[in-house]
């Protein structure tokens, strides 16, 4: 019933190369092949954005394979179905004539169907003396046998990109929640760190993030959530790291403190009677003797004003060090660093007075790295440096006096 002859469209309609490359291809369909014209249209619909068919042509492409007598395409059951207009506007949901003239026309300028116009232009098929039909003229449907295997390599790929599209979705939202509650968290347990720029920059990317987009399109999103939480846990841990150190590796010296605050103020008066002109060089986290808290605050008064409840002992300076930390730009790990070479205590009274002196330093991060580096040699004790401070606030206190 399929003709071996290339056929030229009737009337205005134009011939092209593209027609006749869709009839050559639908010559080639290898001996007994078969598909299930269903699984075919199915994967053709999945695939259509690859394809690039509309869903109304598609529509039309169901009423014609419906035409079709057997469930499987095959080229010893002949391909050719010859509806009217009218029987296929009326398996076509009832689109107008015009309507289904243009999409008729979309798929055989797609190569999902071709014409087998007749002479006249009509649609019918002649039979043969047996009853079968000989030839037939209307459209053919090898191209939907030929390409079968592309129409399911086109579902497969848009299979694929909606995997890719959920996947990223998925992570989106965990990034989403994560970032979101972890920022809250730290906001309410007064975390130092630039928690208002974070939020600023995570509201700006999930703000741009359009309602429809492939995977593509989402995945630099995703890295972009992905720095923000890795950044939000850098500053939470490192904040962790340094409670830690400061509840840990000094209670002792804590301890010494709370219980000898006399003997901090008696030992200054010891070095006047010396006359030792220099604070003598200490072990690395040795608090800072012969300067009581009273007097670093007086000497750098400015710290106060980030105490939401005041600092009553060298416990609530550290605590408010380490938030005045994230304000000045002192990376988590130079903090850490000097913690760990000076003490927590004379790391908090070296960041109390680079606050006092915030507008004269260009990086408080690289001054602290720089300190940090002279006190693990042996060449910076905190006395001088909070003697300076104090100085251009006013006059030296009677320490023995407190």
């Amino acid at each position: 019933m399929e003709t071996g002859i290339a056929t030229t469209p009737f009337g205005r309609r134009p011939m092209s190369l593209a027609l006749l490359a869709a009839q050559n291809d639908s010559q080639e369909i290898p001996d007994g092949k078969a598909v299930d014209k269903w699984q075919a249209y199915r994967d053709l619909c999945e695939g259509k954005s690859v394809v690039g068919i509309g869903d109304r042509a598609l529509a039309v492409l169901a009423a014609l394979l419906s035409f079709y007598p057997d469930d499987e395409l095959s080229e010893e059951n002949g391909l050719v179905v010859f509806p009217s207009n009218r029987q296929l506007i009326l398996r076509a949901h009832g689109m107008s004539e015009p309507t289904l003239r243009r999409h008729l026309a979309a798929l055989v300028a797609n190569g999902l169907v071709i014409r087998r116009d007749s002479p006249n232009g009509k649609r019918y098929a002649r039979k043969g003396r047996g009853g079968a039909f000989e030839e037939a003229f209307g459209f053919s449907l090898a191209p939907m046998l030929a390409r079968a295997g592309e129409f399911s390599e086109a579902a497969e790929r848009v299979r694929a990109g909606n995997r890719a599209q959920k996947l990223m979705r998925e992570r989106i939202t965990l990034h989403r929640r994560d970032i979101s509650k972890l920022i809250e968290a730290a906001v309410e347990e007064d975390v130092p760190g630039d928690w208002g720029g974070l939020w600023r920059r995570f509201r700006a990317i999930v703000d741009a993030i359009p309602r429809r987009a492939a995977a593509a399109e989402l995945e630099p999103i995703v890295g972009d959530l992905a720095a923000i939480r890795e950044e939000v846990d850098i500053l939470l841990n490192s904040h962790m790291n340094v409670e830690d150190s400061i509840g840990n590796d000094n209670q002792s010296e804590r301890q010494y403190s709370d219980s000898n605050t006399d003997s901090l103020i008696e030992f200054e008066p010891a070095l006047e009677k010396s006359g030792a002109a220099a604070e003598p060089r200490r072990e690395p986290q040795e608090l800072p003797k012969g300067y009581p808290l009273g007097f670093v605050l007086k000497a750098c008064p400015e710290i106060i004003d980030y105490a939401v409840d005041g600092i009553a002992s060298w416990r609530d300076l550290m605590a408010v060090a380490a938030q005045v930390r994230g304000y000045l730009g002192v990376s988590p790990s130079a903090y850490e660093d000097a913690c760990h070479v000076m003490g927590p205590e004379n790391a908090a009274v070296v960041v109390a007075c680079i606050l006092q002196r915030a507008q004269h330093i260009n990086s408080a991060g690289g001054y602290l790295r720089a300190l940090t580096e002279k006190a693990k040699a042996g060449e910076f004790t905190v006395g001088p440096m909070l003697m300076a401070a104090f100085k251009a606030n006013g006059s030296p206190p009677d320490r023995a006096a407190g």
